[in-house]
């Protein structure tokens, strides 16, 4: 027979909780996509590239199409990399298509 002491599970009462640590998770880097300013490209173009595809207002559109051409690029929006490369890659097609040589990239932030 086992003595009271040596039971399984009476131990010294000791008693612990099992706590799982949750590995932190970084955010995916972000980036800036950005409009370059070119001699050729129509405003009005720039304007309706920034509505369709970022979403802007007119009244938005038309800030930001001034700032490209007064400082030569301007930063239209920062997203992951997937979305970016998206917005770049639609940009571009979008211009091409319509025989403009408007310029769009994107960098890390």
């Amino acid at each position: 027979m086992m003595a009271d002491d040596d039971k399984p599970g009476d131990g010294d009462g000791d008693t612990g909780v099992l706590t799982e640590t949750k590995p932190k998770t970084d955010r995916p880097p972000l980036y800036k996509v950005m409009l370059l300013n070119d001699d050729y490209t129509p405003m009005e173009f720039v304007v309706h590239v920034l509505e369709r595809f970022f979403g802007m207002s007119h009244a938005q559109s038309f800030e930001l199409m001034l700032t490209v051409h007064k400082k030569g690029l301007a930063v239209v929006g920062v997203f992951s990399f997937e979305v970016a490369e998206t917005k770049v890659a639609q940009v571009m097609d979008f211009a091409r298509r319509h025989q403009h040589p408007l310029q769009c990239t994107m960098e890390k932030e």
